[in-house]
Parts: structure tokens; sequence; C-alpha cells
């Protein structure tokens, strides 16, 4: 539809735009701000919004003097650092496999992104059997091998693990497609070249795959890291941050501060230095990319 340039363009525009906007507002900086007041009152969800009490920098204070901050903060790095490197490799992993043709590759794809579209309620259930630590699936194979396996959920040091393991399999396959199209867009010639060269498959991988994929692995640990620092659905459902606060993590406390004790301005608190912590790794990742990502492909 044409829409000459004048005042009627503007007014259909704003009437397209409308909706959108009015989303982004009442469910994006609405709350923002909201958060932003909230973390430095004192406010109990529970009581009239007159009775909150303006406190300053008490709340952040107080969770940063606190001993339960280096635990959640510990309990946080503890699954990014699991997490992330297995993402990265199981997500390569299963996109180097599915650029090949063999047979049942329809079915090793489907497989492969099954997980992606399961519930993590239901996906929940089924790793809480498989890492049960008297008849889960995984000990039990552990134990064919002469391996005995610990009781993950209910482990303060495999507790954690248990949960990372959990995600890969849920995750890989939405990262692998990302990497799978960084694969297709590779000029074949450069393989040819190598071919010529007499490059092996480790060679090749080495100095013309991960070269030319790694704006896409930028992008993914990008936004794993702002995931990993903000895991909450597996932990909640899983352990409930448990055992003994053994996984309690940034999202677990902020939603038991403001949903279970109705503190809201220690968890606004708790958003922001949150949002302080994704900021200044994001702007590191940044900063160090130009080492050794390559945008020339």
């Amino acid at each position: 539809m044409y829409i000459p340039n004048n005042a009627s363009k503007r007014r259909t525009t704003i009437l397209f735009l409308l909706p959108s906007l009015i989303g982004v507002i009442g469910f994006c900086l609405l709350p923002i701000l909201a958060s932003a007041i909230f973390s430095v009152m004192d406010y109990d969800l529970l009581m009239p919004m007159n009775t909150m009490k303006f406190v300053g920098i008490d709340n952040f204070t107080r969770i940063l003097k606190g001993s339960e901050f280096p635990k959640v903060l510990k309990h946080t790095f503890t699954y990014l650092g699991l997490y992330l490197p297995l993402i990265l490799l199981t997500s390569v992993g299963e996109a180097l496999i599915l650029n090949k043709s063999f047979k049942g590759h329809r079915l090793f794809r489907t497989i492969c992104y099954t997980p992606v579209i399961t519930s993590w309620v239901a996906a929940a259930v089924v790793w809480q059997w498989v890492l049960s630590g008297k008849y889960g699936l995984l000990n039990q194979m552990l134990a064919a091998i002469g391996i005995t396996g610990p009781a993950w959920l209910n482990s303060k040091d495999w507790a954690m693990p248990g949960i990372v393991i959990a995600a890969v399999w849920k995750d890989t396959g939405y990262y692998a497609l990302m990497v799978l199209a960084a694969l297709k867009s590779i000029d074949s010639t450069c393989y040819e070249a190598a071919d010529i060269d007499g490059a092996s498959g480790f060679k090749k991988l080495t100095a013309i795959t991960l070269p030319l994929i790694s704006p896409t692995l930028f992008f993914l640990i990008v936004i794993n890291i702002i995931y990993g620092l903000q895991v909450f659905d597996s932990v909640l459902i899983m352990t409930n941050g448990g055992p003994g606060g053994a996984t309690t993590v940034f999202l677990e406390r902020i939603y038991k501060y403001a949903f279970k004790q109705y503190k809201m301005g220690l968890a606004s608190a708790y958003s922001w230095i949150l949002f302080a912590l994704i900021l200044i790794f994001t702007a590191i990742q940044f900063r160090l990319q130009k080492k050794w990502v390559n945008y020339d492909a």
C-alpha cells in the first residue's frame, strides 16, 4: 500500500507501531523504571505502596556485604564455567555432523532438535529420574563400566554439574543450527584448496572452519554468558536452590526475595547487580573479539 510522505503517512506509521510501542513501554521500560525505584526502597510487596521507605544504597550494601552473595556469585560462575565450554563443544560437534550427508540424517536432525522444543518442566522430570542416585539411568550406565555414580541432585558437589548436563542436552540443538548455518556459508573452494595442499581434517578444522565461523562462535559466547548468568528455570525446577543452598544463583534469589519473601527492594537491588555483571562481561567480550574473531569470510 502506497502512503504519501505527509501527515497521513506519519499517522499511519504511528498506528502500526502503537501496539509494539505499548508492549515495550508496559512490559520493558516501566518494569525497569520500577525496579530502579524499588532498589533504593524498603518495600514489602504485601504492604500498601505508601508504606515504602527510602533507604538509599542500603539494599545494595546489605547484599554485597552479606554472607549469601559470595555463594550466589560462586554458584553462578560455576554453572557458567561448566556450561559455556560444553555448549560450544557440543554445538560445534553436532553442527559438523549435521553438515555431512549420511544415511539417517533426517532422523539424527530430529533427535537433536527434539530437546529444544521440550518444555523445561517435562525435561526436568525426566532428568530428575536420569540423575537419581539409586535408580537413575546415568548411574546405571556408569555402573555397567565399573564406576559408582554420585547422588547427583542430592549432592552439594554434583548438583550443579547435573543441572549443567541437563541444560546442555536441552540447548545444544538450538545453537547447533546457528553453527550449521555458518558452516553452510563457507565457500567450498577453501576446502578444495586445502585438499590440494594435502591438509588433514584437523588442520582444515583449525585453519579454515573455526576462523570462518568465529563471528557465529562469538555471538554464541555472548548470548550464552548472558544466559548463564541468568540461569533460573532448570535450577528452580530440578533443585529449587538446594541441596543446602548449593545451587543458589542470581535469578533464583531474585525470585525468592520478590515472590516468596516479598522483599521487592532487595530483589530489585539483586537485579541491578546482575545487570552490572552482564554489562561488564559483555563489554569485556566485545573488547577482546578483535583478537580472535575473523569478519573477512
